[in-house]
């Protein structure tokens, strides 16, 4: 099942991006994201072995290949993990157990180094819907839910981080079209 969802990460980035050299790009991210959702859905966990070399290799395209936008992408960068390490230390304080893992603020902060600080509200909102549908699916597949449910959040963040990065051009276009600040 992992090397045919590979298989369509690759056919997807070649599909997504009519930029040929940057399709390698396209697919190495793709396939990160894909491991590490694949090790949360397993594991509960999205390792930092993976997840901070992504942040660093986000930052890195972003100097190399838009040096203008290193800035947004470090702000993007940080508010991103710090946003979600303060929900979880909120939720953890409110409910007295933890309900984000580190790894999701890594792998969202990952997603701001990549896609810049426009692009990480789409990410976290787009996370929180698919989420949310994984509840559902669960829910109706038949698993009892409850309040101390684990779902694992990585697959979310990650599905909604490859979305905004192939396709982030639509998302400028609809910001541009709800009207920028």
């Amino acid at each position: 099942m992992v090397e045919l969802a590979a298989v369509a990460v690759a056919l997807w980035a070649t599909l997504a991006d009519p930029d040929p050299g940057r399709v390698w790009i396209d697919c190495v991210l793709g396939w990160t994201l894909l491991t590490l959702a694949w090790i949360d859905c397993t594991d509960f966990l999205l390792p930092d072995v993976l997840t901070l070399p992504l942040l660093l290799a986000g930052l890195t395209l972003t100097l190399v290949r838009d040096p203008e936008a290193l800035t947004d992408h470090c702000l993007a960068t940080l508010v991103g993990y710090l946003s979600f390490q303060g929900l979880a230390l909120a939720y953890r304080r409110l409910r007295g157990r933890d309900g984000l893992g580190g790894g999701d603020a890594k792998l969202i902060a990952a997603a701001g180094a990549w896609c810049g600080l426009a692009a990480l509200p789409f990410v976290v909102l787009g996370s929180a819907l698919l989420g949310v549908l994984a509840a559902l699916g669960l829910a109706f597949g038949g698993r009892s839910m409850t309040s101390t449910t684990q779902i694992p959040f990585g697959p979310c963040i990650a599905l909604a981080f490859w979305l905004a990065w192939l396709h982030g051009g639509q998302v400028d276009a609809l910001i541009d079209w709800f009207g920028r600040p």
